[in-house]
């Protein structure tokens, strides 16, 4: 199942996609393009913590000229970076180079502490997409980007849609890729990752407990490109859907 959030006229709903829709709790069917889209997150509960990972692509690691990490390179973002899809993303006036990253979004389903490997799959409640900007001007260190890199108010769009977990069989096989004003930029695959989703909560619920609702932004491929104002940028992973943002003057 696709889940989604949006505002339709005037009121924040749940919804899911029915036949090319929007079915809203109510029973309304309305369509896509009437709605503002917020981020597929249901008010509760909701992300306590947003993990997001660096350089956790082989290729995207060798493109920033970084020797692949032999462990995870994480930070940790604010839920007030997090936008809608088909909403704004503003780029300072005074950077020179701001990159999308496409990345697939593991939500955590249920409580998670000491999870095994093996077990892993039974505490993800589902998959999105993220774009999760970068501004290179203010990066002191790849290894610990700083809050002006990753913590910027907009800087990552997510959704449309919250799929159920059961309803990706493989996320460790899925196709991503990114346009910019329809041109191809980026392309990849997760089963490029260098820490796949499994290893990911066995590692972070080894040492910290993770809640329901908890977002793990799993890393990008290499492909990334300066975004100025006025660019559409379309990231897109199978079977998870297409994530459309635009770049606006700050």
């Amino acid at each position: 199942m696709k889940r989604a959030r949006i505002l339709y006229e005037g009121t924040a709903h749940d919804a899911v996609e029915s036949d090319g829709q929007l079915l809203l709790g109510d029973g309304r069917r309305v369509a896509l393009d009437v709605v503002t889209w917020l981020p597929p997150l249901a008010p509760t509960p909701r992300p306590r913590t947003i993990l997001a990972l660096g350089l956790n692509y082989a290729d995207h690691a060798k493109e920033l000229e970084f020797k692949a990490p032999e462990e995870p390179l994480v930070f940790v973002k604010g839920e007030s970076t997090l936008t809608g899809h088909r909403q704004l993303t503003y780029r300072p006036s005074d950077v020179q180079f701001m990159h999308y990253e496409c990345e697939l979004v593991i939500v955590v389903g249920k409580t998670a502490r000491k999870v095994k490997r093996d077990d892993a799959y039974d505490f993800i409640g589902g998959y999105t997409v993220a774009n999760d900007y970068a501004i290179r001007d203010y990066l002191e260190n790849w290894y610990r980007p700083n809050l002006r890199v990753k913590n910027r108010d907009t800087c990552t769009p997510i959704g449309p849609w919250l799929v159920d977990a059961k309803d990706v069989p493989d996320p460790m096989s899925l196709a991503l890729s990114t346009t910019v004003n329809g041109k191809v930029t980026q392309s990849g695959n997760t089963k490029d990752m260098i820490f796949d989703a499994p290893f990911l909560i066995e590692y972070f619920s080894s040492f910290m407990t993770l809640s329901p609702g908890d977002l793990i932004l799993t890393g990008t491929p290499d492909g990334v490109v300066d975004c100025r104002p006025g660019d559409v940028i379309v990231t897109e992973i199978e079977h998870i859907g297409a994530l459309v943002n635009t770049i606006a003057a700050a």
